[in-house]
């Protein structure tokens, strides 16, 4: 999110200058008040949900590497799976292997 361009404290401490024919400045400050009210509010929001995006956010990047990690074990327990021979399997193949390479 972009930053702010005025703080309430900002707007609080504006001043104006006073011609002849300028407008009351007991109204501006009067205006200026409800302004600097819904400033704030809107300054607490913004910074409440400023600071909950960075915590989903960093939530997400957890649940990313998660996800990285199971799927990588999950490959390996596919290949794993894909791959294992049972000990009774290996030694038929091996008699097999040396029925062949050294005869009967």
């Amino acid at each position: 999110m972009e930053k702010l361009n005025l703080t309430p404290e900002q707007i609080l401490e504006k001043t104006f200058n006073v011609d002849f024919k300028g407008y009351s400045a007991k109204e501006v400050d009067e205006f200026l008040d409800v302004i600097l009210e819904d400033y704030q509010t809107f300054a607490a929001g913004y910074e409440e949900l400023s600071a909950k995006a960075e915590e989903l956010t960093r939530e997400l990047d957890e649940a990313r590497k998660q996800i990285l990690t199971l799927q990588g074990k999950q490959k390996a327990i596919d290949l794993t799976n894909t791959t294992s021979y049972s000990s009774v399997d290996l030694l038929k193949r091996v008699s097999r292997l040396e029925e062949e390479v050294f005869g009967k």
